[in-house]
């Protein structure tokens, strides 16, 4: 508010100054004009000295310049008035406020003026002798309210116009920001959607570059689209495919395993072929239920109000027997309930307990995979009134800071996981799972120190 103010003050100034420039130039050419009369008059009645002289050289100044001005006057050189004349009608003897100021500046050679309150202009110019001596001052007083109406007319139509101005840009930016920004929200909130693998169409009813960009984008959708039901398609279609003639081998290699023992050699090579089948067996089994997601949406899927310290508990104990022959211990940190309730403090989430379990199964065996002997695996779960919060914390290799944001993609295996077998499919199952039940996966690790994986699901 103060610097529109300044502005404005700043403007008023402007328009004063300019146009007082505008006025000050007229005045100096009419008082141009008046001395080339007056200096003929000097001319017709050159005289060495003599007062008569001078009352009539005054006498005829006044009678040719007395029209000339509202009021018009002539001084001699010792500043005393000696000619006056109001509007057409020569005054003798009249006394009329002087401005003594102008007359010393017009009599130095100058041009001087003074604008009074009631809007009137002293204008006092010099007038020269044969002897080019400043002998008289010629003044006259001009009435200038019409100027300042004028300037009180050019200002209110100058802010006028500025304020409509400034309200039709303020308008026109709005119509152009909306018109702008909403084609490129849409097409911002496009491409993060085809980050999530959610595709839909773009379309923008423009023939100029964001037209182009939004078709461009949505033909780019449509192929991605296309490409990765094509590619999901061709995974679950070799997984079936593949899952009988695996089953066979399975149980050729199981037989070959236990009625070989004689050669201990065949017998380890054998053995070998069964433990390379049941990791190929996992890892269809794994893409079958990946391709189960892909193809099921959310409501087809059985969810159930479940207790998820029970759940997280009966898995730990599921998986203590893997633990126990790595020598590790999986230690569950249990949510304790007031000292009115008995046992645990029940907490609920909507999920199906089966593919949760199975989500945290999974973690928990990457984490003894991934761990030393006589190391500590901690189970806890939190909680607040909206989320429950489940984590696992192991003391293992860890994972290298530039790989943590790619370690829940299908198929990708830190550079350090050769340590232990696995596919690369665990953690991105683990993800679809938690996603399915509006839930998120985050992880912290680093090198040397271990893993911590954060299971994150709305509360019931």
């Amino acid at each position: 508010m103060l610097s529109f103010g300044i502005i404005i003050f700043a403007v008023n100034k402007a328009i004063d100054y300019y146009s007082f420039i505008t006025i000050e130039k007229q005045m100096m050419e009419k008082a141009d004009l008046s001395e080339l009369s007056f200096r003929e008059v000097l001319a017709q009645h050159r005289s060495s000295s003599g007062e008569p002289q001078t009352k009539e050289i005054v006498r005829l100044a006044l009678e040719k310049l007395k029209a000339s001005g509202k009021e018009v006057r002539i001084y001699d050189s010792s500043k005393q008035l000696k000619g006056l004349a109001v509007d057409g009608i020569i005054i003798n003897d009249g006394k009329p406020y002087i401005f003594e100021k102008n007359i010393e500046k017009a009599l130095s050679g100058s041009y001087a003026y003074t604008v009074t309150d009631e809007h009137l202009l002293y204008f006092a110019t010099p007038i020269q002798n044969q002897f080019y001596e400043n002998a008289y001052v010629y003044e006259f007083v001009e009435d200038i309210s019409y100027f300042y109406a004028i300037m009180d007319q050019i200002r209110y139509i100058l802010f006028v116009g500025a304020g409509g101005f400034i309200v039709l840009i303020t308008l026109s930016s709005l119509w152009i920001a909306r018109n702008t920004t909403k084609p490129i929200k849409l097409l911002l909130g496009a491409a993060q959607s085809f980050s999530r693998q959610e595709f839909r169409r773009v379309h923008l009813n423009r023939k100029d570059e964001l037209g182009m960009l939004a078709d461009g984008l949505d033909s780019m959708g449509r192929q991605l689209h296309d490409y990765i039901q094509y590619q999901k398609q061709f995974v679950s279609n070799v997984s079936h495919e593949l899952k009988t003639p695996l089953a066979a081998i399975r149980g050729f290699s199981q037989y070959l395993v236990e009625g070989e023992n004689e050669n201990k050699e065949l017998q380890k090579i054998y053995a070998h072929l069964l433990q390379e089948s049941d990791r190929l067996t996992r890892l269809i089994n794994e893409l079958l239920l990946l391709s189960r997601f892909d193809k099921a949406g959310s409501d087809e899927l059985e969810v159930e109000k479940t207790e998820m310290n029970e759940l997280i508990q009966q898995v730990a104990l599921n998986m203590e027997a893997k633990a126990n022959d790595k020598g590790i211990k999986i230690m569950v940190i249990k949510t304790e309930g007031d000292p009115a309730s008995e046992g645990l403090t029940r907490v609920y989430a909507n999920v199906n307990p089966m593919l949760m379990s199975h989500a945290i199964a999974n973690l928990m065996d990457n984490a003894i995979k991934y761990s030393g002997s006589h190391s500590q695996i901690e189970v806890e779960m939190e909680h607040t009134p909206s989320e429950v919060i489940i984590r696992i914390r192991d003391e293992g290799i860890g994972i290298a800071g530039d790989e943590l944001e790619r370690v829940q993609e299908r198929f990708y295996r830190a550079k350090n996981a050769s340590t232990a077998n696995g596919s690369g499919l665990g953690l991105s199952i683990c993800k679809e799972i938690v996603e399915r039940f509006n839930g998120y996966i985050d992880t912290e690790s680093e090198l040397g120190k271990g893993t911590t994986v954060t299971i994150v699901l709305p509360r019931a």
